[in-house]
C-alpha cells in the first residue's frame, strides 16, 4: 500500500492534501483544519481572518503586470463526510485518514477520503504558496460545515469579499463547468392525532408495504422520474378507501430529506367482509405501478399481508384526511429549465412520512434555481397539508444559482480549456445545492463557476480521486488565473 502522496504531481497540491488527510476534520469538528489554514497564512505572511461562522478568508495582491484583471475569489469547504465500513475501527475525531495510491487513483483504507473538498482546499493553498504563479487580485474563502447544512456559507457576512469572480472548487467531474444549481427549502408538517381504540371485531389488520424502489439523490436523480414509495403508498391507500372503511394504525416511509424514498409501509384495519377484495385491489395496483414505471424501476413490490391487530388506530375521518393530504402533496419534477436543456428547474421530494408518539409528521425538500418558483411550490405543499389539519413550517431556505450563459468568466474558462486540451468542456448545471447559490445571494454581482477533479463515490468509504484529473484541474485553475478577464 503506497501512502506516499507527496510523490505525486502537482507537488504542492498533493503536499497539502497529504497534510489535510492527517488532520481530523469531519463536519462540526473543523477546529484543527481551520488552524492549519490560519497557520499557513501566518507562515507565508498572507492577510487573513476568521469570521464568526468559522470561515477562513485570505487575500493576496496581484502579481506585477496583472493589476488590471478582475479580482477572483477561490472557494472550497474545509469539512468532510465521516463514513466508514462497518468492520473498520476508526475515530474520525482523532485518527488520520489512511490515504494511499491505488493505481490511477488515490483512495482511503475503509473510510471516506475527504477529496470532497480537501483537494479543493489543497489547490487553493498551493496557489497562495507559489509566488511564481501570475494572477490578478485573488482571495481565498474556506467555508465551514458545508456537508451538514452549509453553515459557513449561510454565516458569510456581506462586505467581506472584494472580487468580481468566484471559482468554487467543489465539483466532481473533470472537464465539466457548472454554471447553475438549485436552491432548497425544508417543508415540515406535523399533526397531532387522538388515537381511538381499534375495533374489537369486524376488522382485519393488514400491513401494506411498498418496497424495491431505486430511490436516489432527490436533486440529482429526480429527473430520472423514479418512484417515490410514499406516493405509491398514498395511492394504494386512496384506492382502498373506495372499497372499505379503512383505519390507519401506523405509517412509516422514507428517511433523509435528500433521498427519494425507497420503502414505505402502513398498518391498516379493513372490514372483514372486504378483506379479499382489498388484497385483490393491492395486487392490481402493484401491476399498475410496475407498468407505469417500466424502464425506470425494475423491482417495485406492493404487498398486503395480514398482521397482528393493533390496540389503537386513527378514526376513519382522520385516516382519510392523511391519505388525501399525501395524495395531493406535490412530488417530483415540477418544471424544467428553459435556459438549459435537460435541467430540472423546480421539484419536490416528499421524503418522510411517519406516525409516532401521537403525531403524524411529513417532511419534504423543495428545490428550485428560481426563488419565486421554490416559494410557490412550498406554498402549494403547505396548502395541501394545511387543508388536512397539519401545522406546516417552511424553513432553511437558500437561493439557487441561475445559469448565465453570457458570463465573462465562463467565456474565459472555455477559451482556457480549449487552449490547454484542444476541446471544449461540458457546461452544466445541477439540480442540487452548491454553496454558490448561497454566496451568490449575499454577493449578487459575483460571476461564478464551479469545477473540480474527478471524484468517484463521495460520501462513502469507496471515495477516490483520479490522480491525472487533479493535475488537469490544477493546470486549468492556473491558466484561468493567468487569463482572467480585465476589469
Amino acid at each position: 500500500m503506497d501512502k506516499n502522496l507527496t510523490s505525486l504531481k502537482p507537488a504542492l497540491v498533493w503536499k497539502h492534501f497529504a497534510e489535510i488527510c492527517n488532520i481530523p476534520h469531519p463536519s462540526h469538528s473543523e477546529e484543527k483544519i481551520r488552524q492549519y489554514v490560519v497557520d499557513f497564512a501566518v507562515a507565508h505572511s498572507i492577510e487573513h481572518q476568521v469570521d464568526e461562522a468559522g470561515n477562513v478568508y485570505m487575500r493576496k495582491a496581484a502579481t506585477a503586470g496583472m493589476e488590471d484583471r478582475k479580482g477572483i475569489v477561490i472557494q472550497a469547504h474545509v469539512d468532510m463526510v465521516p463514513q466508514k465500513n462497518n468492520d473498520k475501527v476508526f475515530d474520525f475525531q482523532n485518527d488520520p485518514i489512511e490515504a494511499y495510491i491505488d493505481g490511477e487513483w488515490v483512495t482511503a483504507n475503509g473510510t471516506t477520503l475527504g477529496a470532497d473538498n480537501g483537494i479543493g482546499v489543497a489547490a487553493i493553498l498551493a496557489v497562495f504558496e507559489d509566488d511564481t504563479i501570475p494572477h490578478g487580485p485573488i482571495e481565498a474563502l474556506f467555508t465551514a460545515t458545508e456537508e451538514t447544512g452549509m453553515d459557513g456559507a449561510f454565516g458569510l457576512k456581506e462586505g467581506l469579499l472584494q472580487g468580481d469572480i468566484l471559482l468554487n472548487l467543489d465539483s466532481e467531474t473533470e472537464g465539466e463547468l457548472y454554471v447553475g444549481c438549485a436552491g432548497g427549502m425544508d417543508v415540515s408538517a406535523e399533526k397531532p392525532i387522538e388515537a381511538v381504540a381499534a375495533p374489537a371485531e369486524g376488522y382485519k389488520a393488514l400491513e401494506i408495504a411498498v418496497k424495491g424502489c431505486k430511490g436516489g439523490h432527490s436533486g440529482i436523480q429526480i429527473i430520472c422520474q423514479r418512484a417515490n414509495a410514499n406516493k405509491l403508498l398514498a395511492r394504494t391507500l386512496r384506492r382502498l378507501y373506495d372499497i372499505t372503511d379503512l383505519k390507519i394504525a401506523a405509517i412509516d416511509g422514507g428517511g433523509l430529506r435528500n433521498a427519494i424514498p425507497r420503502e414505505s409501509t402502513a398498518v391498516v384495519l379493513v372490514e372483514d367482509a372486504k378483506l379479499a377484495v382489498v388484497k385483490a385491489e393491492v395486487e392490481a395496483f402493484e401491476k399498475t405501478a410496475i407498468a407505469e414505471f417500466a424502464g425506470i424501476e425494475d423491482s417495485i413490490s406492493i404487498k398486503a399481508s395480514e398482521c397482528a391487530a393493533p390496540a389503537e388506530c386513527m378514526d376513519t375521518q382522520t385516516s382519510w384526511q392523511l391519505v388525501a393530504a399525501l395524495t395531493a402533496c406535490p412530488d417530483g419534477v415540477d418544471k424544467m429549465s428553459l435556459a438549459m436543456e435537460g435541467l430540472v428547474q423546480t421539484s419536490n421530494n416528499m421524503a418522510r412520512v411517519v406516525y409516532a408518539d401521537g403525531k403524524v409528521k411529513v417532511q419534504c425538500l423543495t428545490r428550485s434555481s428560481v426563488r419565486s418558483e421554490k416559494e410557490a411550490l412550498g406554498d402549494a405543499i403547505k396548502a395541501a397539508l394545511e387543508l388536512a389539519g397539519f401545522d406546516v413550517v417552511l424553513s432553511g431556505s437558500y437561493d439557487g444559482w441561475a445559469p448565465n450563459m453570457q458570463s465573462p468568466i465562463l467565456k474565459a474558462m472555455l477559451a482556457s480549456y480549449e487552449a490547454l486540451y484542444g476541446k471544449s468542456p461540458a457546461v452544466m448545471a445541477i439540480h442540487a445545492g452548491l454553496e454558490c447559490g448561497i454566496i451568490g445571494g449575499k454577493y449578487p454581482n459575483l460571476d461564478m463557476i464551479s469545477f473540480g477533479p474527478t471524484i468517484c463515490y463521495p460520501h462513502s468509504p469507496d471515495e477516490k480521486v483520479e490522480i491525472a484529473s487533479v493535475a488537469k484541474f490544477y493546470d486549468f485553475l492556473l491558466h484561468t488565473l493567468n487569463n482572467a478577464p480585465k476589469k
